[in-house]
């Protein structure tokens, strides 16, 4: 199982990022653990300066944006 956290405010971007992730983890019956943290502190721990950020198993894959679904489907390989 992938533990992926979608991080930021809370904001419609970050709760859209999170539900594509799970959306395309389901596509690919792949088990994933979603998490969306919205801990200031979280930002600073990898060094996020633009939301929403994508880490996947402790490793930050991607901020700033919503992520298209070809590059949430490598992720999860």
């Amino acid at each position: 199982m992938k533990n992926i956290e979608v991080l930021g405010s809370g904001c419609s971007k970050c709760v859209k990022t999170a539900e594509l992730v799970q959306a395309v983890a389901d596509d690919c019956r792949v088990s994933v653990q979603v998490t969306k943290e919205t801990n200031p502190q979280a930002l600073l721990t990898y060094h996020v300066m633009s939301t929403p950020a994508v880490v996947v198993d402790g490793q930050l894959m991607h901020s700033g944006s919503i992520p298209d679904k070809t590059q949430i489907e490598k992720w999860l390989q």
